[in-house]
């Protein structure tokens, strides 16, 4: 185990009621048309009570409404089953929905919709996802890759069950201004160059994941590849692949 694995089960203060983790997403954009791979990170306000001034990817918790979304693409079938495993009642339903979580809290947060544009409307449940129907965009699960997943640590405030999701940049069909600002959760959006992450102030995971996905770049990038599940399991720390 490295030192930010450690990190991850010690960093954030403990002692609150051991509660159960809410299914969550993260999805994080990837640039590969430059000479170096950029990824999209977004800085928290720095009012906020969870991560003031942080640079995190865009995600959150599942939404019922996410199962309800219709999709351009289905999921690759490896990373739909590496989703379904340790999962309880798993089913390929709850697996497009993680998926659609990703793209679907990265519209909330950066304004971009990912997908394919089509002359015709998806259907969508009511709230974020009408914005894709407006546009006619349809989110595009085919290009996305399941990298990897973790488990806040037992005694934390906020305990989430998330998956790390990662798509091209060529995905973005559509952009929504104004939704990052000074008042927004997000104060602002840079692309940074993946090796120059390890100098910005991330959170443990993060940091995991970005390697994780430098690595997966040197390996071919290929649904294959094995995705790293972080844990705690009988208070130790451990990492097993799905």
């Amino acid at each position: 185990m490295t030192d930010v694995t450690e990190r991850f089960a010690t960093e954030a203060p403990s002692g609150h009621p051991n509660r159960p983790p809410r299914d969550a997403a993260t999805l994080i954009l990837l640039d590969r048309s430059g000479p170096v791979p950029k990824v999209l990170m977004g800085k928290r306000h720095q009012g906020h009570v969870f991560l003031p001034g942080r640079f995190v990817f865009p995600g959150g918790a599942v939404d019922p409404r996410d199962r309800l979304m219709t999709p351009g693409t289905p999921l690759d079938p490896r990373a739909e089953a590496r989703l379904m495993r340790h999962v309880k009642r798993p089913s390929p339903a709850k697996a497009r929905a993680l998926a659609l979580t990703a793209i679907r809290e990265t519209f909330e947060e950066t304004g971009l919709l990912l997908g394919t544009r089509r002359d015709d409307a998806p259907k969508a449940p009511e709230g974020p996802w009408s914005a894709f129907a407006d546009a006619h965009v349809y989110p595009d699960l085919g290009g996305v890759h399941f990298i990897a997943r973790a488990i806040t640590p037992p005694g934390r405030s906020r305990r989430y069950d998330t998956r790390f999701f990662t798509a091209d940049a060529t995905a973005i069909a559509h952009k929504i201004d104004g939704v990052t600002g000074p008042d927004a959760e997000l104060v602002e959006l840079v692309w940074i160059p993946l090796d120059e992450t390890k100098r910005l102030e991330l959170m443990a995971i993060t940091e995991m994941v970005l390697e994780t996905l430098q690595e997966q770049i040197s390996a071919g990038f290929s649904h294959d590849l094995p995705v790293p599940f972080y844990r705690m399991l009988h208070k130790k720390r451990i990492r097993e692949f799905l």
